[in-house]
């Protein structure tokens, strides 16, 4: 027999000998069977922890039409005033936990949201639940769905733990929301419709029990009655002659119910006004029905008083508890793998240790800097490879440099056909001046600046677009992290392509000094048909135009210097003005707006960590984040539970 087993088994011989004979206990102010409240307390434990948003777990959920005796009935079992008062009152669900001490004083504690307080003055109940509520649901008649949790430790209480909803009502009134009615509707039926809670019904006496909403309603989602327990209120305000009716509901006659019914006399509003106390109300309470000429046997049956309903209601959580703990551990374990499994489809979250987050801040953005530097120096990224993007652009830049080849020729070429009319100056007849060939290489080579810059803001797009497509990958769940990284890259790219244009500016500024080494001009020239145009001969065994070096000597260029071989010889210059631009300035945007930047960037990520806000950095706010966090709550909540329950068995 295991742990569940035993508790189980010793709970139901202790509750036997507790619940089948009223005379060993008289009143509910006598001490409770230990065994059986440990129970009660592992299920308002694994409550507190929040496991009954994932599970549903065993409880009493009050319901009743307002006005129907609510309040009064749970004044009698806790021994408290509640707040009182025509309309909502009870405007929040109250969780009332009362527990029974051997000895000692009075005291209460009451909890919602972040706040919790301790005090020892039963009076001051009333005062503390209105506040509650007003914080929580405001200074009106509206409702709130976040839960009161009063807890009562005192020697005249049972161990017992209800939930108290808002009372029913149909027509807004007094500033109430036209949709109040369905408001609170909605609020107990989150409550009435799990099959692990009890409901209990208050009915008045003295209306039709078959008109009653909360009893509609507690059909609706218990039709077979299994779970529903029924207390009748006010048997003082029936009609003379109307006994035997209430004797037919009370006897199941009129509306089945497994869990029957209990007929109860609390406290009226007289009662309240004369002061009488709640010990003193019991006691008339008993003798109002032993003297009642109708409900006098319904005593003896168990089935009349506040003490038969607490007895009938302590039996029934227990039962409760017992019967579903093998279901309840099951479902938690289920769900517990499921958590597990569903948690691993997403990517690893921050910790939720702040001690942690700075090492795995620095993980994160090591990663990150590790697939900056990967792209830079082979060019891979998971969207293929930069240098495939990047080589069309730089093929394109060359194709521009070819064709302005051929336009380059032509203006060589009008230049020296109109040489006399529009460009000799001082120079005697048929000698030239080179600054004007000069100027044709100048004014050529300066309009390449333009489209080089067009190169320029294709490259940074392509480079800064797959930053940033690393950037989301690594940071997706971090927007503010990755807003930060994003505005680095931004400022990055937009320094280094000043930096670029400025030495693009600088080498197209140099091309139009128009020069280039002896030995790399000739060997253009030797390499063409020029030489032979001239009958000069360029082979290794005529040196008679060469000098020692083999650079033509001056009689060798002398026989090349004519005007009519002037655009031949500019275009094998511009070749070289070709060579070296094509291969330039695709070489110096690469190494500025990729290498240089990857590292600046990898650089300025890792200070990131420096005096910063790392909590901020980190937060998520992503809906994979937010998924990822309520399943990391739901997994502790889970493993919580599961201790719990193994602690307690």
């Amino acid at each position: 027999m295991d742990g569940q087993d035993k508790l189980s088994d010793h709970a139901s011989q202790d509750e036997e000998s507790y619940f089948s004979d009223p005379e060993s206990h008289g009143t509910f102010h006598n001490p409770f069977i230990e065994s059986v409240r440990p129970l009660i307390e592992l299920i308002d434990s694994l409550r507190l922890i929040g496991i009954d948003e994932d599970i549903g777990l065993p409880s009493i959920a009050v319901v009743g039409d307002q006005s129907s005796g609510k309040s009064s009935v749970l004044e009698a079992l806790s021994g408290i005033a509640l707040p009182r008062g025509s309309g909502i009152v009870t405007r929040c669900p109250l969780e009332l936990k009362l527990r029974k001490l051997k000895k000692g004083r009075w005291s209460g504690t009451i909890s919602y949201g972040d706040h919790s307080e301790t005090f020892h003055d039963p009076l001051k109940v009333d005062y503390l639940v209105r506040e509650a509520q007003n914080k929580l649901a405001g200074n009106t008649v509206g409702i709130c769905n976040e839960l009161i949790t009063l807890e009562i430790f005192s020697p005249e209480v049972c161990d017992l733990t209800l939930i108290d909803l808002p009372g029913i009502t149909r027509v807004p009134v007094h500033g109430q929301p036209a949709d109040i009615g369905e408001q609170i509707k909605s609020l107990i039926l989150s409550f009435i419709s799990k099959s692990a809670t009890i409901n209990l019904v208050v009915v008045p006496c003295n209306i039709d029990i078959a008109t009653t909403e909360a009893l509609r309603m507690a059909q609706e989602v218990d039709p077979e009655g299994h779970r529903t327990l029924a207390i009748l209120t006010k048997p003082d305000l029936i009609d003379r002659g109307a006994e035997t009716d209430v004797l037919n509901v009370v006897q199941g006659k009129v509306i089945p119910l497994s869990k029957g019914y209990i007929i109860v006399r609390c406290r009226g509003q007289s009662d309240i006004n004369e002061k009488i106390s709640l010990d003193k109300a019991m006691q008339n309470e008993i003798t109002f029905f032993r003297n009642h000429r109708y409900f006098s046997f319904l005593l003896n049956e168990g089935k009349a008083s506040t003490q038969c309903l607490a007895d009938k209601l302590t039996k029934e959580l227990v039962d409760h508890i017992k019967k579903s703990l093998p279901y309840l551990t099951e479902q938690i374990q289920t769900r517990l793998l499921n958590v597990q499994r569903e948690l691993k489809n997403y990517e690893q979250g921050p910790p939720m240790e702040e001690e942690m987050m700075g090492p795995f801040l620095s993980s994160i953005t090591m990663a990150f800097c590790d697939l900056v530097h990967e792209l830079s120096r082979t060019g891979h990224s998971k969207q293929g490879n930069i240098y495939a993007s990047l080589r069309p652009v730089f093929m394109n830049w060359d194709i521009h440099l070819r064709k302005t080849q051929e336009t380059f020729t032509e203006k060589v070429k009008e230049m020296i056909e109109k040489y006399n009319e529009l460009h000799r100056g001082r120079e005697l007849l048929t000698f030239s001046d080179f600054s004007e060939y000069e100027r044709v290489v100048q004014e050529h080579v300066a309009d390449l600046q333009e489209p080089a810059m067009g190169i320029l803001k294709e490259v940074r797009e392509i480079v800064q677009n797959e930053f940033k497509v690393i950037c989301d990958l690594s940071f997706e769940q971090y927007p503010q992290l990755k807003y930060i990284v994003s505005n680095i890259i931004n400022d990055i790219q937009s320094k280094q392509e000043t930096k670029v244009e400025k030495r693009i500016k600088e080498f197209i500024y140099m091309e139009q000094l128009v020069f280039t080494q002896d030995k790399v001009l000739q060997q253009k020239l030797n390499d063409s048909d020029v030489p032979k145009e001239v009958g000069l001969d360029t082979s290794d065994g005529n040196l008679y135009e060469y000098s020692e070096d083999k650079i033509f000597n001056s009689k060798g260029s002398a026989l090349l210097d004519a005007r009519n071989l002037t655009p031949d010889k500019l275009v094998l210059y511009y070749t070289i003005v070709y060579q070296r631009l094509t291969d330039y300035v695709p070489m110096l945007v690469t190494l500025f707006m990729l290498k240089a930047a990857a590292k600046i960037l990898r650089h300025q990520t890792m200070e990131l960590r420096i005096e910063a806000d790392v909590v901020k950095l980190l937060s998520e706010e992503s809906e994979r984040g937010c998924k990822r966090a309520d399943l990391k709550q739901r997994l502790e909540r889970l493993m919580q539970a599961q201790d719990l329950i193994s602690s307690r068995l």
